[in-house]
C-alpha cells in the first residue's frame, strides 16, 4: 500500500464520456476555473484508492467499487485511477457543490482543451494511448 501521497483523482467514464468538474475560484486553489477530475486530498491513513473513491462519492455522489478501478498511475504526490461505468449511471450523479458544476465530454475533447488542467490532459492522453 502506498503510504506517502497527498491525494488521488478518478478519471471516470460514464459510457463513452468522461465526467469532469469545473473548478471554482477558491483562494489558493490551483488552476481555478479549469476542468478537473473527481478527487482531492488524502484524509487520515486512507489508501490512494480509498481517497479517490471517497472524493468521487463526495463530489458527484457516485459509489464506485474498488474492483471497478482498471488503471492506476502516480504523478508526483498524487495517484490517478480510471473506472468505466455504464452510461445509465449518469442519472445517479448528484453534484456535491465543490466547483461550479459537472459535465460529460468526450475524452478526446478534454485532451485538447486549454481549460483542462495541463498535466491531467497528459495523464488522460497516456491512458487513451495505451487503450489503442
Amino acid at each position: 500500500m502506498e503510504t506517502t501521497f497527498a491525494g488521488a483523482k478518478l478519471i471516470l467514464f460514464l459510457g463513452d464520456d468522461l465526467l469532469v468538474i469545473r473548478r471554482d475560484h477558491a483562494e489558493g486553489i490551483p488552476y481555478p476555473g479549469f476542468l478537473d477530475f473527481p478527487g482531492g486530498g488524502r484524509e487520515g491513513d486512507e489508501s490512494p484508492e480509498q481517497c479517490a473513491l471517497r472524493e468521487t462519492r463526495e463530489e458527484v455522489g457516485l459509489e464506485v467499487a474498488a474492483s471497478a478501478l482498471s488503471w492506476r498511475r502516480s504523478h508526483g504526490a498524487s495517484w490517478f485511477f480510471v473506472a468505466h461505468l455504464p452510461a445509465e449511471r449518469v442519472s445517479a450523479v448528484q453534484f456535491g457543490g465543490e466547483g461550479y458544476g459537472w459535465m460529460l465530454m468526450r475524452p478526446e475533447d478534454y485532451t485538447g482543451r486549454e481549460d483542462a488542467i495541463p498535466h491531467f490532459r497528459e495523464i488522460l492522453r497516456d491512458y487513451l494511448d495505451g487503450q489503442q
